[in-house]
């Protein structure tokens, strides 16, 4: 009896796992940022995602556009969309936190108002607002904006930013408030020039409210202004005299938003700009007010 080798069963090839969904890929991207100050590079998202550099980098362009993400010199971190997502001012309420009791303290020993201010493209956005019976005398409010080139506060921290983006926030033309308002990007670029000199004080006399004199500084992290601070009052009132003060309350809020700022490759001549606790003697000879009233 012949015995006939059975055919060898061949076993069906495997079935190659189909890609996520657009959804999913978006998600599995979303959750490498692990929080508000997370940096990654593109290299970075193909290698935490296991998904082809080409698809990363197509999908992590997409969510730019929708300001899921932000993309910077420093890589891509989370955009306005995502940090907005817990309602409200989520994506700042860290900085409103922090900043809080500085504000009171600033308020309380000058008898100024005092603003808590982020920028928002070309425009300063108001976090928050203390002041006495003269704060009703300034007509600025918590979550209102105002122009950027026309405040103390927006040019506190357009001073640290590159030239070109500067630009691009604030676009060719920059409408004038007031007769005072810097309203050309040469002017501009020296008065932030000034600003970088002085180690970050920024001053405001009548530029966006008449009759309103305002000093700030910014809130810097590792990568930049955050926010900024600035004291204000009526037109003739000393505010060299509390500069210090603007001073000291954002470096205090820098240095408890960032313990451990890493350092970066920055080039800007901004970034080399050291923090400096004046003295009233020290800020006299800084600063100087010409005959029409303008800060020097």
């Amino acid at each position: 009896m012949t015995v006939v080798d059975a055919e060898p069963v061949l076993e069906p090839p495997a079935r190659k796992e189909l890609p996520p969904s657009m959804v999913e890929r978006m998600t599995l991207i979303m959750d490498a940022f692990t929080g508000r100050t997370t940096r990654l590079s593109l290299e970075d998202v193909a290698r935490r995602t296991q998904l082809p550099r080409s698809t990363a980098h197509r999908i992590l362009e997409q969510l730019v556009r929708l300001r899921w993400l932000e993309h910077t010199q420093f890589g891509y971190g989370l955009g306005r969309r995502a940090l907005g997502l817990g309602g409200g001012d989520g994506a700042h309420a860290d900085i409103r936190a922090v900043a809080a009791g500085r504000i009171h303290n600033l308020q309380i020993r000058t008898g100024l108002v005092v603003h808590l201010a982020v920028l928002d493209e070309g425009q300063v956005h108001y976090l928050d607002k203390a002041g006495g019976r003269f704060a009703a005398s300034v007509p600025s409010w918590v979550g209102g904006r105002a122009p950027a080139h026309a405040t103390a506060l927006g040019k506190a921290m357009l001073a640290w930013l590159e030239p070109e983006e500067t630009e691009a926030r604030l676009g060719a033309t920059m409408g004038r408030v007031t007769h005072r308002t810097i309203a050309d990007l040469p002017t501009l670029h020296q008065e932030l020039h000034r600003i970088r000199q002085r180690g970050g004080l920024a001053f405001e006399n009548g530029e966006y409210f008449p009759g309103i004199a305002c000093v700030a500084a910014a809130v810097r992290g590792p990568e930049g202004p955050v926010a900024a601070i600035s004291l204000a009052g009526e037109a003739h009132t000393p505010l060299e005299r509390v500069a210090p003060l603007v001073i000291d309350g954002a470096r205090q809020v820098s240095q408890e938003l960032f313990p451990c700022p890493e350092k970066s490759g920055r080039a800007h001549p901004a970034a080399a700009a050291p923090e400096r606790n004046w003295s009233a003697r020290t800020m006299d000879r800084l600063l100087a007010t010409g005959r029409n009233g303008d800060w020097l």
